[in-house]
Order: structure tokens, then sequence, then C-alpha cells
């Protein structure tokens, strides 16, 4: 996958500079950020943009459309699955989170996630700490 640098984005208007300049102040943080906007406005072209600056930019970059996923399946595409977990679950799986690991990840459409996924995401964003479904 090609990776998405600052200067990749498009626009000189007050408000793109503007939006360069905070890319480029937090993508040196260690923050996790969020990126609101109008569906087509290239929040995840900003997450790129993020990503290609930071210390982080050699390692994965993953995304997940949120809104896409159905409820069953939301918690083992975050964060993996083990083996015999669940009838199916032949192997052990990493999910988004396991894969981005050390890199960005990405949550597109965040506010169509199941409630019943958010706790379990809201304890991954503070403690950075997650188990796979069915794992210890």
């Amino acid at each position: 996958m090609m990776q998405m640098a600052l200067t990749d984005l498009v626009g000189e208007s007050g408000s793109m500079q503007r939006v360069r300049t905070l890319i480029d102040r937090v993508a040196t943080t260690d923050a996790s950020v969020l990126v609101i906007g109008e569906s087509g406005t290239g929040k995840e072209l900003v997450a790129q943009a993020l990503h290609a600056g930071s210390q982080r930019a050699t390692r994965g970059f993953r995304a997940i459309n949120c809104g896409a996923i159905p409820a069953t399946l939301m918690e083992s595409e975050l964060f993996g699955f083990e083996k015999g977990s669940f009838t199916g679950a032949t192997r052990t799986h990493d999910g988004v989170v396991g894969q981005a690991h050390g890199g960005t990840l990405f949550l597109d459409e965040i506010t169509e996630m199941p409630m019943e996924t958010q706790p379990p995401l809201l304890r991954f964003l503070e403690t950075r700490k997650y188990f796979r479904v069915g794992g210890t």
C-alpha cells in the first residue's frame, strides 16, 4: 500500500494549511487522534499523512470500516481470536489491532460501531492492551 505524505494533501486554502500544520505537530507525538468530518472529506488521507509523518511510518497502517462489519464479527475483526474460541476458529488470527502493532490503526465510521463492542474498544484505547477473543 502506498503511503500518503503530507505533501500529497491537495489544497492551499487557509483551512488546508491549518490541517497540514496540525498533522505536522501531532504526527511526532504518541497521542491518539480523533479525525472528524463529513463522508468523503479525506479523513483516511489525514490518517495516512499522520502515519507517514510519525515514527510509526515504517510499521503497519491498518484501516477498518466499523460500519461495514456485522456486530457479531466486530470484536474478532478488531482484536482477533484464538484457535478453538468458537466454531470455525481453526487457527489463531490477529485482528486489525494486532496487525497494526507499532503502527497506525484507523477506525473509520466508528460512530456506527455496535454498542456491545464499545467497552472493549474503549479499554484498548485507554490502556493499549487487549485480548483476542477466547484469549486470557
